[in-house]
């Protein structure tokens, strides 16, 4: 991605300005992922979710006959088998996938898809000429959100301000059926007095654990990531979409007066801009 730059006097370059319009105009096929990771519905959701975790990605498409019908993500994984007390190596994709298929042209803005992906609540799939050629997550959109009047409103009005948290001491596997539960991608792991050690994610249940036949009794204190990344709140959702795309993260925790204050994701972000 090119770097904004700003004239010697301070504003904007005419080959700047020129060059944030054409990002307000970007299209689905410039911002899709092009490699499409399938699966089958006769699946298990153990195998499908070591590919998940294996290849970083959140979601595959589910193919029947060599036609793709449907969706399953890593938030299935956890709301519909992990919450729900089923068995990962019993499970079959087909049972817990999500349909229809959300669909999307490549030819139409970021703006509308970030639109579409709201209002349809999903990863949406692209099609050329009537056949699969791409698919475009929250991830996507943030990676080039334009710098705009959309994006400049503060991240503050969209984060998430109810922070859900686990004890050090709760298991991994615990920590994943609580999640699903309450259907959100992570928890803040707190240790004693309530005090911040990491963060935990869905991704991390995949890749570090699932996709590594890793035991899923491991404590949080051992398992989630340093809260490392943050912000600070008052940045703009521009910014944050930034920060996002470079630390190549789906969360990002909001500090203010030295305490988180929320979590902002992504998929609020694309929220934000799709308004």
């Amino acid at each position: 991605m090119a770097v904004h730059r700003e004239s010697v006097t301070g504003f904007p370059s005419v080959s700047d300005r020129a060059y944030q319009e054409s990002r307000r105009h970007l299209k689905v096929e410039d911002v899709m992922s092009k490699k499409v990771v399938t699966t089958t519905p006769e699946t298990s959701m153990i195998q499908a979710a070591k590919t998940m975790g294996g290849k970083h990605i959140g979601s595959l498409v589910v193919m029947k006959y060599k036609t793709p019908v449907a969706i399953v993500t890593e938030r299935d994984l956890l709301s519909k088998v992990l919450a729900t007390g089923l068995d990962l190596r019993k499970t079959l994709v087909g049972d817990v996938m999500s349909y229809p298929l959300i669909r999307i042209c490549p030819s139409f803005e970021i703006r509308e898809a970030a639109r579409t992906m709201i209002n349809r609540k999903g990863r949406l799939v692209v099609y050329t000429c009537g056949k699969l050629s791409g698919i475009i997550t929250a991830s996507d959109l943030i990676r080039e959100l334009p710098e705009a009047p959309e994006t400049s409103m503060i991240v503050d009005e969209f984060m998430t301000r109810e922070i859900v948290t686990a004890d050090e001491d709760e298991t991994v596997f615990a920590a994943a059926c609580s999640m699903g539960k309450k259907r959100v991608g992570s928890v803040i792991v707190t240790g004693s007095g309530g005090i911040p050690l990491g963060i935990f994610t869905e991704r991390d249940l995949l890749s570090t654990f699932i996709a590594r036949s890793k035991a899923l009794d491991l404590p949080l204190r051992e398992a989630c990531s340093g809260l490392m990344t943050s912000a600070p709140a008052g940045i703009s959702i521009h910014e944050a979409a930034r920060i996002m795309a470079a630390k190549h993260i789906r969360r990002l925790p909001i500090i203010k007066k030295k305490e988180i204050a929320g979590i902002i994701t992504a998929r609020d972000l694309v929220e934000a801009y799709a308004r």
